[in-house]
């Protein structure tokens, strides 16, 4: 509402279309409940795709066209992308399913379902939430408790670390980079994807740590989005520690339909589901042949994970575990930053143009020009963010200095993140990248 107030109508369509939906699907049966919940779909998804890929779509066509030497008359529109509308749209969707699968009561109460579609703290990036964690919960009484402050503004104070102090200090050097690839170094450019890797999870993870932190002080319990990703041993296992609720939406509502409906096809099924799920949420992140690329890209080391299972199994008891494990989660690192030149890149050319300067080098290896001083602070930022995520993946998904049993040293951290958030922190570095989605 903020940059056009008619947009609100939008959130405001989807909810009344949704709520009569599942009324409709509970008291149904046979054809009609399938039809109830078709329409449903088709209205969220018709949004989604007027909004995000109208112009995508159209311009594709005028491509192909053109090919045939023929016009295409239809107009390109103006249309800014309302903020969070992958995210809602998809909430709003899983009520819907959940409802016709039998999981969940339709909701009655109109304010309360409007309230699970728009509750705040993760309305327009997540995570993107069940109705059965979430609804519930809105007829519970939530009294103010130290237990939900304490744990509420330990992820908050997180969260604005990721942001301020790494996120947005490492996006001043990637931006510069990502704008024209060509004029860098191949040094500089392995940089900027190294950086990208941990701008992007320093950003998407901290809005999720602020988003938990602000609704647990409230005394919500929303689902835990991120996982130490950059400790996975294979693509498959990244997938499960990176926006775990896109993930787990996917894998129920696409892959898990898709390979059961296609189970006669034997492991075809599971690879055919594994590249469509991927492709698809490639798309979903963004209309563009980058991100379709990225998800892809992403699908085809899944299907070779799949496919090499029982190998990897046996190569893995003849080499010592920690080399294997290290190794593995190296390789996985590198794999995924790859992908993210795509994900990033403002063209798909540009993006080839940086993979074609990683395999041909190019300029001084060590010539970072000025830029030496962002990129020691930048590399500070992420040793101490890849310290605390070391501390929670040995401490069972808590961070050892934010819940260390001694008074002093959760005192201590709290005011070391307090002080490198007001000194060093970047309060210009824009909005959370997936504000975008």
């Amino acid at each position: 509402m903020v940059f056009i107030p008619v947009y609100i109508l939008i959130l405001g369509f989807t909810i009344i279309v949704d709520y009569f939906a599942g009324i409709l699907i509970e008291s149904s049966e046979g054809r009609k409940r399938k039809l109830y919940l078709t329409l449903s779909l088709v209205a969220n998804i018709g949004v989604l795709c007027f909004f995000k890929y109208y112009n995508f779509i159209n311009e594709n066509i005028s491509l192909l066209l053109s090919q045939f030497g023929i016009n295409n008359h239809i107009p390109y529109l103006s249309i800014l992308l309302p903020v969070g509308l992958s995210f809602h749209t998809f909430q709003a969707m899983s009520y819907t399913i959940e409802v016709y699968r039998g999981n969940q009561s339709a909701e009655k109460h109109f304010g309360i379902y409007s309230l699970y579609v728009m509750f705040y703290p993760q309305l327009v990036a997540g995570p993107i939430e069940r109705p059965q964690n979430l609804l519930h919960q809105f007829y519970e009484k939530h009294p103010i408790t130290y237990e939900n402050f304490s744990i509420g503004f330990k992820l908050i104070l997180m969260g604005f670390f990721k942001k301020l102090v790494v996120a947005d200090r490492l996006s001043i050097f990637v931006s510069a980079v990502y704008q024209n690839p060509s004029a860098y170094s191949t040094s500089m450019l392995i940089v900027a994807i190294l950086f990208f890797a941990f701008q992007i999870y320093a950003d998407f993870s901290g809005y999720s740590d602020i988003a938990l932190g602000t609704a647990r002080i409230m005394g919500f319990k929303l689902m835990t989005n991120f996982n130490t990703p950059f400790f996975s041993t294979s693509v498959t296992e990244f997938w499960r520690r990176w926006h775990i609720s896109l993930n787990t939406w996917f894998n129920d509502y696409l892959f898990t339909p898709t390979m059961v409906a296609n189970r006669d096809w034997g492991k075809f099924s599971v690879v055919f589901a594994i590249m469509l799920t991927f492709g698809v949420s490639g798309l979903w992140h963004g209309a563009g042949w980058t991100y379709i690329v990225f998800g892809l890209l992403h699908g085809v080391a899944v299907t070779y994970e799949f496919l090499t299972k029982k190998f990897r199994k046996k190569l893995s008891k003849s080499v010592p575990p920690i080399i294997y494990n290290n190794l593995s989660i190296l390789l996985t690192f590198v794999y995924v930053c790859l992908t993210w030149i795509f994900f990033r890149a403002e063209k798909f050319d540009d993006a080839l143009v940086i993979f074609k300067h990683l395999f041909i080098p190019r300029g001084n290896f060590f010539l970072f020009d000025n830029n030496l001083n962002l990129i020691v602070y930048s590399l500070i930022a992420i040793v101490i963010l890849m310290i605390h995520d070391f501390s929670v993946h040995l401490n069972h998904g808590k961070s050892y200095f934010l819940y260390h049993t001694s008074p002093v040293v959760r005192m201590a951290t709290y005011c070391f993140l307090l002080i490198t958030i007001l000194l060093i922190g970047v309060y210009d570095g824009g909005q959370f990248i997936y504000f975008k989605f």
